[in-house]
């Protein structure tokens, strides 16, 4: 063979090695991609809606602005419902109007009907007093609910779940005609505080109901948080016949310590979105008993070392401690296991300096 037919095949080795390296690296970079897990941090809304103590509105936006810095690229910031409902939604209007910028960030409000969305969309067209060339708040979505009962949407909205998907539909047209994203919720897929376990088959239609009516993306809530592995795997497949899972999201509270198990049960079903709230803030006003949401830094924590990664690259140390911050503030004992073992790991090392301080 000569040297030069000898050079010219290893070129075109080198060259199909490289191609070769090249597609298994893009192949890599996708399946990479697709096991990104997006955090819907919901602290700030559903998070703070059931607690007692009033929370004023510096607070609620140092709450989002440090979550926003932590890398967290998803959080839902209020509601635009009646105080008298929901006493610590209160002020919801000025944290909309103060919302820090954040690149890659995108904010949610929850407007459960016309009059919520009407109260958003006067702020977002209503130039700022300021200056002209203010831009309008950051908000770039609203979130709409519903539930898979009727006694629980009877409780929560004084109405069945058909007559609350009515009420929704205009909501959800008015809002994309605004060109707003708009997210559905459906509470109590598991179980209801009030007529007992939930049949899959009435998840199914109410997340095919908002799917239809343009929601991109449906939030299927276990309130109670009653749900195991197994119930949960079972209601998934079942909304799966009639909802892509790219357009679904799990919401797991953790009354019975199994939210973290089911959060890896959705993902492994396909589900890539995920809600949780900072410090396991949270509960619900109608659901007697149910304990907060999965925390997000145990989420965060539990990810490690697995298949899958965190969208937006939050650490689990800079989330606990806003989780420690907030928990202060609000004079109550943090939720997550991870943050209150991060805590107390700080106050050994603390106690360990000041001992050494003395010598």
């Amino acid at each position: 063979m000569s040297s030069s037919l000898a050079r010219s095949r290893a070129t075109a080795l080198t060259r199909s090695c490289a191609r070769t390296q090249a597609r298994q690296l893009a192949t890599a970079s996708l399946a990479s991609q697709s096991n990104l897990v997006n955090i819907v941090e919901v602290g700030p809304r559903d998070g703070l809606q059931n607690e007692k103590s009033t929370i004023s509105v510096d607070t609620k936006v140092d709450l989002i602005d440090r979550l926003a810095s932590a890398g967290l690229r998803y959080v839902e910031v209020g509601s635009f419902v009646s105080p008298k409902w929901v006493p610590q939604m209160a002020g919801t209007a000025d944290v909309v109007c103060r919302l820090p910028r954040h690149p890659n960030t995108h904010y949610a409000v929850l407007t459960p009907n016309t009059r919520g969305l009407a109260d958003l969309l006067s702020i977002l067209h209503t130039p700022s007093p300021d200056s002209h060339d203010t831009p309008p708040p950051p908000i770039s979505e609203v979130a709409i609910f519903t539930a898979a009962s009727d006694a629980f949407s009877q409780a929560n909205t004084n109405c069945t779940v058909l007559e609350s998907l009515q009420r929704l539909e205009s909501v959800a047209r008015e809002a994309q005609d605004n060109k707003l994203r708009v997210r559905g919720y459906v509470s109590v897929v598991d179980t209801c505080p009030y007529s007992g376990r939930t049949d899959p088959g009435k998840v199914r239609e109410v997340a095919k109901a908002l799917v239809e009516m343009g929601c991109y993306e449906v939030s299927l809530g276990d309130t109670v948080g009653t749900g195991t592995p197994g119930t949960t795997r079972a209601m998934l497949e079942e909304v799966g016949k009639d909802v892509p899972v790219e357009k679904l999201a799990g919401h797991f509270h953790d009354t019975y310590g199994t939210a973290i198990a089911n959060v890896f049960e959705a993902l492994s079903f396909g589900i890539r979105t995920i809600d949780a709230a900072v410090g396991g803030l949270g509960g619900c006003p109608y659901s007697p008993g149910a304990t907060g949401n999965v925390a997000t830094e145990d989420v965060i924590y539990a990810l490690q070392g697995s298949a899958y990664g965190v969208q937006g690259g939050a650490k689990w140390q800079d989330v606990a401690e806003i989780g420690g911050w907030i928990s202060d503030t609000l004079s109550r004992q943090s939720t997550s296991r991870v943050g209150r073992a991060y805590a107390a790991r700080k106050e050994r090392q603390r106690r360990k300096e000041g001992e050494k301080a003395k010598l």
